[in-house]
């Protein structure tokens, strides 16, 4: 039915755009993932989506225990759409539930500080199996918990007085190198499969026509 919906809805876009939407699906990848951890300024943390749709990164996950988390238009310039965005904020302690599903789904979990066993992001190996970039508030970077939780933990070398970097120029930093890294391979699986490709493609057509639910109600009731 996919397949047919997507033929049906493929109608009603320009051929211009649904080339488009297959050359951007081609460089899509779910090998690495991104998560924010309580990022309390909407501006960095729209900042972090844009960056994860012009690197080709489908999913992001947005763990909310104290901020909840708001999308700045200006900053994201609609980058949210494409995405795929994966909340967690049920919880009193949503941290755990998001790592434990990350790595039910086979992802590495890799934080980005200055801990002690930190590498850097040079040397952070890309072919040991996906992995999910975990990003930490403005103020105090990422919780105990999530120190805690990780199974790796890279930094970005800096040679200045400064310590740190903003959030969304960390994450930024790290999306494009290790996405480059990562199409430069041809031995890893990084593209997406054709029945995830599908799906998406399915929702951004949705995305992209008016009216799209009363369409594909007449379709389907024919």
């Amino acid at each position: 039915m996919t397949g047919k919906l997507i033929e049906h809805l493929s109608g009603f876009v320009t051929e211009r755009r649904l080339k488009l939407f297959d050359s951007v699906l081609n460089q899509r990848t779910r090998y690495m993932t991104v998560v924010l951890e309580d990022i309390y300024q909407s501006h960095n943390a729209s900042a972090v989506l844009r960056s994860c749709e012009c690197f080709g990164i489908q999913d992001v996950h947005i763990i909310e225990n104290r901020n909840p988390y708001r999308i700045s238009p200006d900053v994201a310039l609609g980058s949210y759409k494409w995405l795929d965005i994966k909340r967690y904020n049920n919880e009193p302690e949503n941290t755990r539930l998001a790592i434990d599903i990350l790595r039910a789904n086979g992802y590495r979990i890799v934080a980005t500080s200055p801990h002690k066993k930190n590498r850097n992001l040079e040397d952070f190996d890309i072919s040991k199996g996906k992995f999910a970039l975990v990003f930490g508030s403005e103020l105090n970077g990422l919780s105990p918990l999530a120190y805690e939780m990780a199974d790796e933990y890279i930094k970005i070398p800096m040679t200045g007085f400064t310590e740190s970097l903003n959030i969304s120029v960390t994450a930024a930093i790290c999306i494009h190198h290790l996405t480059g890294k990562i199409r430069m391979n041809n031995s890893l699986p990084w593209h997406l499969p054709e029945n995830e490709m599908q799906e998406i493609k399915l929702a951004w057509l949705k995305t992209s026509i008016r009216k799209s639910d009363l369409i594909i109600k007449a379709f389907l009731s024919q």
